[in-house]
């Protein structure tokens, strides 16, 4: 069980530590495809999908069945 939960947590956080400050990978690689566009404006525009992931997150931690019952 915990290894599984391990196995549905880490890509969500490893994406999540792509999207947001100080490493947000994801959107420095817009930001050279994408110049005209200032980084300010990317990370507003993230923002809203970054509070949708942490509220995803905190719902999938404190209610682990669901996780765990969808794969059933």
């Amino acid at each position: 069980d915990r290894l599984l939960l391990y196995a549905l947590y880490f890509p969500r956080y490893v994406e999540l530590g792509l999207i947001t400050q100080p490493m947000a990978m994801n959107i420095f690689v817009i930001k050279v495809r994408a110049a005209h566009i200032k980084l300010a404006d990317m990370f507003r525009r993230v923002a809203p999908f970054i509070v949708s992931d942490l509220i995803r997150l905190i719902i999938l931690i404190a209610f682990p069945i669901i996780s765990l019952g969808l794969l059933n």
